[in-house]
């Protein structure tokens, strides 16, 4: 049986969890966050922000997948967190929901490094969590700040040397034939300051054809110029020789056989190899002029090659250089007797794929080639941001960006029976936020904000389901409107909150379908008229005692269709497949004798609909995951940890993954049950 609505059991236990936690005294702390591009404190910034710190992502996780270090920040939903070869799909309210595979609609950023592409695809599988210190995540529509696809954003800022300065060595093992070995170090020499992290991942996986083999390198290195200035360069290496794809199965296939794979993912041996290497170097100077200066460059190279789970032009390949450069000026003056903070930027980036697609069939392999182009996307945005103090507790907000964003496909694939599909594409968009923060006590805020944002088809979302190459000329972008008010605070007494309602109206939503009958089975978009999406998000933490902390994140929400008209009916009402409406996650943490700890993890993910008719049901699940490690001084310096995690903890069968109107009832994408990893790790 499904629910619609979170029980109300869920919902009052996590008011009460507010309700006593008013006992206990600890010191509030300020963060900054600098995700929103003007730097500011936390309970200054107009939009729901939420911070992962180090111990988070680090403290007994096995930091192989994103989802393990977002648990607590509502309105956040990651899937697919077991097929490698396919990506976690990450949603921000609601957006992103549509990818088949890897990130759509979200701004993913790295060390000031933006993962996501000019025609608004990213992957997340070259971003390192060993060397991660600092998570960000802008729950809302943010093209303000970052231009296409910025239905939400996420900031992975990764260490320096400055303050991990130790070398580790740690290894894990765990079900399924999981292997992971990684080894870092840092320091400080003088004004040079560096870290480095290798990690090496072997993976059998859950279900057949799914395994991984993968091997990663980041690196940073900074040195002080002297006169607060300083260089930075990152390399990051992503070697990934072998994801297998399992693909999705049909609901007869999951009742005989849920590590099971579907057939043509075995018989074409489904899956994708990858090798990038990225190059960034950064320039600031905060005594530049009266305000600061940041410049950074950037450079992407990425070869590919997938064979999709289908017979037909399912192998694709692609070599992908990918390069730009940002610059931004910040400044405080006082315009009047008010003070005023702005920043001033221009950000500028290309994309060209060589991409190559070849027809294949279970019995003779690769028969010929189905398509030849060079895809180019270049993207040029210039934005402006304000904060101005009314007075000391009331402060407005306003940004505006404009953005231009091209497409171009020089179609090399020409034949008797298939012409030239070259062709351009071209959008020219302005956005606009505005937000008014008051910060009512020095650890408490309630604001109110409004902000745009636009998302452009992908080049694989421009996908022509007339046969023909080229761009399908009936898709356009989406667009957002999104208007949000929230509460914040710390208080001295152990307790902090995070509550935020918001509203988004959509259109031209964008949504994947696939042509029933036709034998590629490839995914194709067309926009849906309008939608909403409304909700309501909560985040609550408890500092109990020195030792207790109890963390809970609820996410209510609505995700529906205002006018969809198809040829199969009006869907105007139905929700977005996909999006679970309720969400509860739960963790108690227990923190002994030095690096003595235990955590406790709830988490519930409501039903959902896995089809635009909404005619297919995905039940609602618990799960539970538990964690402990301790630590030994082994003398000096050098401390040796070890822990253990088990997840789903009671082996409760659920899915990893819901593939959106798949062809052929191939929705479902089973998770493992109960499964346990260990590691261990010196540091000295």
């Amino acid at each position: 049986m499904t629910h619609r609505y979170l029980p109300a059991s869920l919902l009052l236990g996590a008011l009460s969890a507010s309700g006593v936690a008013f006992a206990q005294t600890t010191s509030p702390e300020v963060m900054e966050v600098t995700a929103p591009r003007l730097d500011r404190e936390l309970y200054a910034t107009p939009a729901a922000v939420s911070v992962v710190d180090h111990d988070s992502i680090a403290q007994g996780q096995q930091r192989v997948r994103l989802d393990e270090s977002l648990v607590t920040v509502p309105g956040v939903f990651l899937q697919n967190r077991d097929n490698f070869a396919q990506g976690e799909r990450l949603a921000i309210r609601g957006f992103g929901a549509r990818a088949p595979f890897g990130v759509r609609g979200v701004t993913v950023m790295t060390d000031g490094i933006p993962y996501t592409l000019p025609d608004g695809q990213a992957q997340l599988d070259a971003i390192d969590l060993d060397s991660a210190e600092r998570i960000e995540v802008i729950r809302g529509p943010s093209s303000v700040l970052y231009g296409n696809a910025a239905g939400g954003v996420l900031s992975v800022t990764t260490a320096d040397g400055r303050d991990d300065q130790k070398t580790r060595l740690g290894a894990e093992i765990g079900s399924d034939g999981y292997q992971k070995y990684r080894f870092s170090d840092g320091g400080v020499n003088g004004p040079w300051s560096h870290h480095v992290s290798v990690s090496a991942l072997n993976f059998d996986g859950y279900r057949e054809q799914s395994q991984v083999e993968k091997y990663h390198l980041n690196a940073k290195v900074r040195r002080e110029l002297g006169n607060d200035r300083a260089l930075t360069a990152i390399v990051n290496l992503l070697d990934n020789p072998r994801s297998e794809d399992p693909g999705a199965l049909k609901e007869s296939e999951v009742d005989e056989d849920r590590q099971g794979a579907a057939p043509n993912s075995l018989a074409l041996d489904a899956g994708q190899n990858v090798d990038q290497q990225v190059l960034g170097l950064q320039y600031e100077d905060l005594s530049a002029g009266p305000g600061e200066l940041y410049v950074k460059g950037f450079y992407l190279q990425r070869d590919f090659e997938q064979q999709l789970p289908y017979e037909g032009d399912s192998r694709i390949n692609y070599q992908r250089d990918y390069y730009g450069a940002s610059a931004e000026y910040h400044q405080d003056l006082l315009l009047g007797e008010l003070p005023l903070r702005y920043v001033v930027g221009v950000d500028a980036a290309r994309q060209e794929d060589d991409r190559d697609r070849h027809n294949v069939d279970a019995v003779n392999g690769v028969t010929g080639r189905a398509g030849d182009e060079m895809q180019t996307a270049t993207s040029l945005g210039l934005f402006a941001q304000g904060d101005l103090d009314l007075t000391d507790k009331l402060t407005l907000s306003l940004g505006t960006r404009y953005d231009r964003v091209d497409f171009d496909i020089d179609d090399d694939f020409i034949t008797p029976n298939n012409g030239d599909d070259s062709g351009q594409k071209n959008y020219r968009e302005w956005s606009g936020s505005a937000g008014l923060s008051y910060r009512y006590l020095p650890t408490h805020q309630v604001y109110a904000n409004i902000s745009t944002s636009f998302e452009t088809p992908t080049f694989s979302e421009f996908a022509n389901p007339s046969g023909a190459g080229g761009f399908n000329p009936s898709v356009e972008p989406q667009k957002a409107l999104s208007r949000e008010i929230g509460l914040r605070g710390n208080f001295d007494n152990g307790v902090d909150y995070d509550l935020a309602l918001f509203s988004i109206r959509t259109r031209n939503e964008l949504v994947p379908y696939q042509i029933e009958g036709d034998p590629n089975e490839r995914t194709y978009y067309r926009n849906a008229g309008d939608s909403s999406r409304d909700g309501i998000e909560l985040a609550l933490g408890w500092q109990m005692t020195p030792s207790w902390r109890l963390d809970s994140a609820l996410t209510l929400a609505s995700y529906e269709f205002d006018e969809y008209d198809t040829q199969d009916g009006n869907y105007g009402g139905n929700r977005i497949p996909g999006l679970p409406e309720q969400t509860w996650m739960n963790q108690l943490t227990w923190q002994g004798f030095d690096e003595r700890f235990a955590t406790l993890e709830t988490q519930y993910i409501g039903d959902m609909v896995a089809d635009d008719a909404n005619d297919v049901e995905v039940d609602d699940y618990w799960l539970v995951n538990l964690r402990v490690g301790d630590g030994w001084h082994l003398g000096g310096d050098t401390l040796l940890k070890g822990y253990v995690g088990m997840r789903n903890l009671f082996d409760r069968e659920h899915f990893a993954n819901v593939r959106l109107n798949g062809s052929y009832g191939r929705y479902y994408e089973p998770a493992p049950g109960r499964t346990v990893y260990a590691g261990m790790e010196v540091a000295f």
